[in-house]
């Protein structure tokens, strides 16, 4: 067999919830061709489908574009996934699947993207397979817009942590999270394409040399909320035993004029009712009314869609994936009793913050003047007292453009998942992280020059994966930081705690471990200070 294709890196552009979809799935880096060293003879594995044959490289196996369903299209599109017909013929598993559909950097159907794309990939530690080891089952981000599993390059994860990893594609945009009073499961077909290869996970982990009965879930992002959906959602009850989210709190949300210029106000969750309210308006506007509206958007243009993708990107509650807001869920303990491994970047704002210096440089009217307008003039004059520029001075960088990434990343981000964390840790065990690594190289390409990025939002990911056949070039100290992490995750995968022999103690929140090369990789931090929580808790 020819030398596996690992994911191609896309770009998302059209609306400034596209932009922001760009940089929150790290998804800006141009696209390069991934190769791999293969190592012997092909392995094939026996799904209770079909043969697959993927291809050996160095210490694993590397299995791409496994379908887990029937592809979505046609009277298919808006429905939940359907169980693929089986085949008999070796099927080869060397290349990834396309992406699920969603636009490139011209408002077109991105190259490689598909809505036929409901695809897994498998990273396995070579060896006997009898072992039953643990899963890891990555659901990336991309503000439920865009990205692909096969982005994510798991082999040193698998590898260095002994844990099979499986990256999957679920429906993004208005494909996966559309609503329409005519249909049902409305705004949750992502949610049900996740559960669909959970299931395939708990079939099939054994032919890998996964444990069926020992899966993590893990996410980051929109990847992360997706995790904390699955939590919450009674139908994913019991398809896995443990949860890691990544800066994806159920928690979260943004004032408006907060994640990019001009953006309205945003939070995860949608009430069903909202979402099929849109739907109908969308569909009234592509001439699809009356009885057969849903048969005539189930055959309009795949790209004619795509232009809605803005609209429909909140996964919808009062649904049956969903029954309550998640929000509610967490706060009266309506969620699966598994350990959950939660936390975020020390600078997750950084990121957004970026397009904001980009558009214009901040200074202190600019940072008086955007305060006002995501918090209201009375509000915005006690947030800047608290976030005064000139205590962001002495580094590189504009001070008041740090301190308006400041705002966003408390508010926005640590605070919700202190708050998540909390009401976790009534009923299961909860183990808190901030990654605080300050120097992970810029491998988005998207920092004005002179902007720190810090610990912006995503930049943990190079320590688990390589991205889209991206080595991002660590350096020493941050490469002991990634295998530390990565044997951190593994044992939380393995036994639902980090702890291990050979690693610093790990203690259960309400401690919280600051990950970075500095501090020998793990010490305690206090979140609730470093971010003014009890300042935002206390808000009007």
């Amino acid at each position: 067999m020819g030398e596996p294709v690992l994911g191609r890196r896309r770009r998302t552009a059209g609306p400034v919830w596209a932009v922001t979809a760009l940089v929150t799935c790290c998804l800006s880096v141009p696209a390069v061709g991934a190769s791999v060293t293969t190592g012997g003879a092909d392995p094939v594995a026996r799904t209770d489908l079909g043969p697959v044959r993927g291809v050996a490289t160095g210490h694993t196996e590397l299995y791409q574009g496994i379908p887990y369903a029937q592809p979505p299209t046609g009277s298919r599109r808006w429905r939940p996934p359907v169980r693929p017909r089986p085949w008999t013929a070796v099927r080869d598993a060397s290349k990834p699947g396309p992406a699920c559909a969603q636009l490139d950097e011209t408002g077109g159907v991105a190259a490689h993207s598909s809505e036929d794309c409901l695809y897994l990939n498998v990273t396995a530690p070579r060896g006997n397979r009898s072992e039953r080891r643990p899963v890891v089952v990555y659901l990336h981000g991309g503000a439920f817009s865009s990205g692909s599993g096969s982005d994510f390059d798991a082999r040193r994860m698998a590898a260095t942590g002994g844990v099979v990893v499986v990256t999957v594609n679920s429906r993004l945009g208005v494909f996966g999270f559309f609503g329409h009073p005519r249909m049902a499961g409305s705004g949750t077909y992502a949610l049900a394409d996740q559960q669909a290869a959970l299931r395939w996970v708990r079939a099939n982990a054994q032919a890998f040399g996964g444990d069926p009965g020992n899966v993590t879930l893990m996410g980051e992002s929109s990847g992360g909320a997706s995790v904390c959906a699955q939590l919450v959602s009674p139908p994913a009850a019991g398809l896995f035993h443990r949860a890691i989210i990544q800066s994806g709190s159920c928690l979260q949300s943004w004032p408006k004029n907060m994640m990019a210029p001009g953006l309205d106000a945003i939070s995860y969750w949608a009430p069903r009712t909202a979402v099929q309210a849109r739907g109908a308006a969308a569909a009234a506007k592509l001439g699809c009314t009356g009885p057969d509206g849903p048969a005539c958007l189930r055959r309009t243009d795949t790209g004619k869609l795509l232009a809605l993708n803005g609209r429909f990107v909140t996964p919808a509650f009062g649904t049956r994936a969903l029954p309550t807001d998640p929000v509610k869920a967490l706060r009266t303990g309506a969620f699966q009793r598994v350990p959950v491994l939660q936390g975020n970047t020390r600078d997750e704002h950084r990121l957004f913050g970026s397009l904001f210096e980009a558009e214009k440089p901040i200074d202190d009217a600019r940072y008086r003047a955007l305060l006002a307008t995501s918090f209201g003039e009375r509000t915005a004059r006690r947030v800047y007292v608290r976030y005064p520029p000139r205590a962001y001075s002495g580094r590189s960088g504009s001070p008041a453009a740090l301190a308006w990434a400041a705002v966003g990343t408390d508010v926005g981000w640590v605070c919700p998942t202190l708050a998540a964390d909390r009401l976790l840790a009534r009923h299961v065990p909860v183990f808190s992280f901030e990654f605080a690594e300050p120097n992970v190289p810029d491998f988005l390409g998207v920092f004005p020059k002179g902007y720190p990025p810090g610990a912006f939002h995503g930049s943990e990911l190079p320590m688990f994966f390589d991205i889209a056949g991206t080595s991002v070039p660590l350096g020493p100290a941050q490469r002991k930081l990634s295998e530390s992490m990565i044997m951190y995750w593994a044992a939380f995968a393995a036994q639902g705690d980090p702890n291990r022999a050979g690693l610093p103690r790990w203690p259960r929140f309400p401690a919280t471990q600051a990950l970075d090369s500095a501090r020998a990789g793990i010490s305690r931090t206090d979140l609730a200070a470093g971010h003014h929580c009890r300042f935002w808790a206390a808000r009007p």
